[in-house]
């Protein structure tokens, strides 16, 4: 009886450090995460929207490239920017990061159209973390849809 304990104390044990090992690699997993998510929302922010906010010169240029003009410069830059504020704000971290990516996608179209394929591959990859980001967040959704049906 006494080697019936000790085999169940030992497989007790050896399965209490499983979990502990699993939830290391998941606390890791979600800093990593929410590193990604911080620097896409610095990226959103800063470095793309920022410019089209300010009407910066090259940014400016590239909207009259494709005849675009300045209306759609600025709306496309709020849109980034209140992406990146998405990536921020817990409940909203799904559903930014698609809308971001489809985002790219006209990006990319735009690319592909306007500039002959010139910084195609930009949205491309952008999409890759976004897509990980709605996925690994999904589960936010469904509190997000209970917030709004509460308010409504």
């Amino acid at each position: 009886m006494s080697e019936t304990t000790a085999s169940v104390a030992s497989a007790a044990s050896a399965n209490s450090l499983a979990p502990a090992s699993a939830t290391t690699r998941g606390r890791r997993a979600r800093i990593a995460l929410r590193a990604l998510q911080v620097l896409l929302a610095l990226f959103y922010g800063v470095a793309s929207a920022l410019p089209k906010l300010i009407a910066n010169s090259s940014a400016v240029e590239s909207f009259d490239k494709i005849g675009w003009g300045s209306g759609a410069m600025y709306t496309i830059g709020a849109l980034e920017l209140a992406g990146a504020v998405g990536l921020l704000v817990p409940l909203l971290q799904s559903v930014a990061a698609t809308a971001l990516s489809a985002l790219m996608v006209g990006a990319f179209v735009v690319q592909m159209t306007a500039f002959h394929g010139e910084n195609a591959a930009t949205p491309l990859i952008l999409i890759i973390p976004l897509a990980l980001i709605a996925w690994a967040r999904r589960g936010q959704n469904a509190e997000l849809l209970r917030v709004v049906r509460r308010r409504a």
